[in-house]
């Protein structure tokens, strides 16, 4: 298919996502899942105007999905104004840690027991099904950084690190299914992939978040450039060199870019103050203030402010919307793809897996875990039905296939990874908006 073709049909799906967004908003649908709908319609199964090979496409799909995920990722990071210390955050860190690995092993054995599959292909596919999505759960996560509801931040929390977290036991499905011979291997993917590389990247990123923070504040006051500097530039650098950083060092880029997002949100509130709203509220950038004189870059009453917090909000609230355009755009374009190669992909065998996975092993996996008085039993239900996969699941596809898979093994892991993924664009996000809803009221009443 011709660049022209690809181009008019992406400009004729976000025309018709714009025209029909006033009713989108009243329907209990997800723009993933019209998107979903769209793709196929224009797939090989529908018109056939669009046709894509994903062996073909797996070199430059990798790349396509592990830039989504590192701009929803830096967005998402953004968005969390908690403090580390805070007990809010022990939720995230359950969910994307213990609750994650039960998952990995919930569908590993209900892959292996129940489907008759190695343990390497188990493994491997529960790990790629495994972490919920940072990019298409934009729905379930915080608002903006004001939001400490514990559902919307745990779920925030576990999509900025389970993405992560996930990489090691990938790489443990890739050894198993390739049978690396070396005798040690298992304690050099401890070691390396566990113990090393998810702290490296997580330490790399926070620190250069905070410290490319703290030095752009002070550049910009010194200077009096707080409201001229293009922030989407900052944007792109930071994400870029903390992914490189942690990569450079054999950590988790996914994790570093992540925790930059965080490390730069925490620079904000030191120089706002724990107790003031989010910078990016405290000040009102006109549009395209990066063309106009200082004095007029910015409206309301900002006569009361810091230097230090007219900058930071205008940095934060710049970067949230350039990060939250890149991640809509690249959310619309690869679900369309995924619904133009599915009919191609489809495994009947998804139905059973994802019914397990979706109603069983998630809830049992978060209800079952000691919580205490951090969350009730509604909030509970609810956080075990959002585990929404997504673009993290498929660039984790994309990843295995370009490390060494055989053609039986890379087919068994399209079609269901694709078919997995599909299910839960359409289920969840047809439930994602009658459960929130109902959630918001009842949180209302029980005040």
């Amino acid at each position: 298919m011709s660049f022209i073709v690809w181009v008019a049909v992406l400009g004729a799906v976000l025309m018709t996502l714009a025209l029909t967004s006033s009713y989108l908003r009243w329907m209990p649908v997800t723009t993933s899942a019209v998107c979903l709908v769209l793709g196929v319609a224009i797939g090989p199964a529908g018109l056939g105007l669009l046709k894509l090979d994903t062996d073909n496409a797996s070199t430059w799909m990798e790349h396509l999905t592990e830039v989504a995920v590192l701009f929803s990722l830096f967005v998402c990071g953004l968005k969390l104004r908690l403090p580390l210390k805070d007990k809010t955050w022990r939720i995230a860190y359950g969910l994307a840690g213990p609750v994650m690995v039960l998952t990995i092993a919930g569908v590993s054995l209900l892959l292996h027991y129940g489907f008759q599959l190695s343990w390497g292909a188990s493994v491997l596919i529960g790990s790629i099904l495994a972490p919920t999505d940072p990019v298409l759960a934009a729905l379930v996560q915080v608002n903006d950084a004001r939001d400490d509801d514990s559902v919307r931040f745990g779920l925030s929390g576990e999509a900025g690190l389970n993405d992560g977290i996930a990489f090691p036991f990938v790489i443990l499905g890739l050894l198993l299914v390739q049978h690396d011979g070396n005798p040690g291997w298992l304690s050099d993917w401890v070691l390396r992939s566990l113990l090393w590389a998810v702290p490296a990247g997580l330490l790399t990123g926070y620190w250069m978040g905070r410290g490319i923070g703290r030095l752009t504040l002070l550049m910009r006051i010194k200077n009096d450039d707080s409201t001229l500097s293009p922030n989407d530039y900052l944007a792109l650098a930071l994400i870029a060199l903390a992914y490189v950083g942690a990569e450079s060092i054999h950590g988790y880029g996914f994790l570093s870019v992540f925790a930059a997002g965080l490390g730069l949100r925490h620079e904000e509130v030191k120089s706002t103050g724990d107790d003031e709203l989010p910078a990016e509220h405290l000040v009102q950038p006109v549009v395209g203030h990066q063309n106009v004189e200082p004095q007029h870059a910015v409206h309301g009453d900002t006569a009361s402010l810091e230097d230090t917090q007219v900058a930071a909000g205008i940095m934060m609230g710049d970067m949230l919307a350039f990060g939250s355009l890149v991640e809509r755009a690249m959310e619309v374009f690869l679900v369309t793809l995924l619904g133009v190669v599915l009919m191609a992909h489809w495994d009947w065998r998804a139905l059973p897996i994802a019914g397990v996975l979706f109603c069983l092993i998630r809830p049992l996996c978060v209800v079952a875990m000691p919580w205490g008085g951090l969350l009730n039993s509604r909030q509970r239900m609810l956080i075990g039905w959002f585990g929404i996969r997504g673009i993290g699941s498929l660039y984790y596809l994309f990843y295995a296939l370009n490390h060494g898979l055989g053609q039986s093994m890379s087919t068994l892991c399209i079609d269901l990874t694709l078919s997995v993924v599909a299910l839960s664009i359409l289920i969840h996000g047809l439930s994602t908006q009658p459960l929130l809803i109902r959630y918001e009221r009842q949180k209302k009443q029980d005040v």
